[in-house]
């Protein structure tokens, strides 16, 4: 203590008070965020018991993580505490995303069995920015939906589609996001899914084109599996009278087109990958009970 200041503190003393280290008290005071209260005639900081109080709300504040430039721009009346408080908030947000991808990015890799090329593409995707983001599904949705001739409220559910990664993903949903990220990043894919978009998609007051049951309705998938649970051979008689059941006087050749184009657009994969990565519950791939009946009406078609 000086014997011209009786009641200030010497750096020493402030530091004993406040449980803090000298050093860590001379930085706070040079950055400006515990200034001292005078100066001794030889230069040495003095502090008083406004400096204690303040010292304590420094600490706080860089304990909840607000840097010295914030912390110092609340002390002078630049912000408050709670609009830093807010900023704080979506940075430490974001900061635990980023923690939580990390987590499932890495749980897939463990998963699969990544090589590093592999892993740095699903660590890029998974970080894709929310422009970056958009960019990649407008550029889908024009591609593959862009000029087809829709009813406005379908118009309106297809350019709904969205290509979000969900806040909390688990490795399971990182998982289904990536493929799925790739998949609509494909110029092939997107030209086979137009294709069978075209051929499974009614027009403005057109009935529903033939085959479009198939993918729209899950009736004809669970007669199927239950048909192959049977063990009947696509080849089989059996086969025959299962297409006559399901499609009646359908043209059996514009079913089969619209299944091969399904079939060759991944529709059924793309479709639970959408689900998986949403965390849905969804019904199983059905692409082996549809790949059993294209055979059926190839077959019938030969006969």
């Amino acid at each position: 203590m000086d014997d011209e200041h009786p009641d200030l503190l010497t750096i020493g003393r402030l530091a004993h008070r406040t449980g803090l280290a000298v050093r860590t008290l001379r930085f706070w005071s040079d950055a400006g965020a515990v200034p001292p209260a005078a100066r001794t005639a030889s230069g040495y900081r003095l502090y008083d018991a406004d400096s204690v109080a303040r010292v304590e709300l420094v600490r706080t504040l860089r304990e909840l993580g607000l840097g010295l430039d914030d912390v110092c721009r609340v002390l002078s009346g630049r912000t408050t505490v709670a609009e830093v408080a807010d900023a704080h908030v979506a940075a430490l947000d974001a900061q635990i995303r980023s923690l939580k991808v990390s987590r499932a990015v890495l749980s897939t890799v463990a998963k699969r069995g990544s090589t590093a090329e592999e892993t740095a593409l699903m660590n890029r995707l998974a970080r894709l920015s929310a422009a970056e983001r958009n960019q990649i599904i407008d550029k889908f949705k024009k591609e593959v939906f862009g000029s087809l001739d829709v009813e406005p409220r379908l118009r309106g559910r297809l350019h709904s589609i969205s290509i979000e990664l969900p806040d909390d993903p688990t490795p399971e949903q990182v998982d289904a996001w990536i493929e799925r990220a790739e998949l609509v990043q494909d110029p092939a894919f997107r030209t086979r899914l137009r294709t069978w978009m075209e051929l499974n998609t009614p027009g403005p007051g057109q009935s529903r084109p033939p085959g479009a049951s198939i993918w729209w309705a899950r009736q004809t998938v669970q007669t199927v599996a239950e048909i192959r649970k049977r063990g009947v051979a696509p080849e089989e008689p059996a086969a025959s009278e299962v297409l006559s059941e399901l499609f009646d006087n359908t043209d059996h050749a514009a079913v089969l087109r619209s299944l091969e184009a399904g079939i060759n657009a991944s529709a059924e994969r793309y479709r639970t990958l959408v689900a998986h990565a949403r965390g849905q519950d969804t019904s199983p791939d059905a692409t082996e009970e549809l790949e059993w009946l294209a055979q059926a009406l190839r077959t019938a078609d030969q006969t």
